[in-house]
């Protein structure tokens, strides 16, 4: 098998109360959250340029999607400065679980938080 381009092609965050979740990641990142019920499942999207080809993700509702802090980790895009979404973390409902943290200068800083659902997730940026 060749190398690919990306390790991850997709993510999909599991919640319980949907609405609350959708509201959550709406605000933090200023966007409404576009939806859609695909089968049995609750779906919710990140909004992403398509024409750049990047990663998407959903929140998802459905049998089988349980929150935990003890799972896989996401890290979502933090844009230039992850402070700017960090800090819109807990008015909306969440809690900071870490946070900003500097890794290296050249890969830049992290935090991770605690969705309104209980999962840790984390943010990444530059700066």
């Amino acid at each position: 098998m060749e190398l690919p381009k990306d390790v991850a092609v997709w993510f999909e965050i599991p919640v319980l109360n949907f609405s609350r979740a959708k509201e959550f990641y709406s605000k933090i990142y200023d966007f409404e959250m576009p939806e859609e019920q695909m089968g049995p499942n609750l779906m919710g999207f990140f909004l992403m340029d398509q024409e750049k080809q990047g990663v998407g993700g959903a929140i998802v509702q459905g049998q089988g999607y349980v929150p935990s802090s003890l799972g896989s980790k996401v890290y979502l895009q933090g844009g230039e400065d992850l402070s700017v979404v960090l800090n819109k973390v807990e008015p909306s409902g969440g809690k900071v679980v870490l946070s900003k943290t500097l890794i290296t200068e050249e890969i830049g800083y992290y935090a991770v938080f605690e969705d309104t659902e209980g999962n840790h997730i984390c943010l990444h940026s530059k700066g």
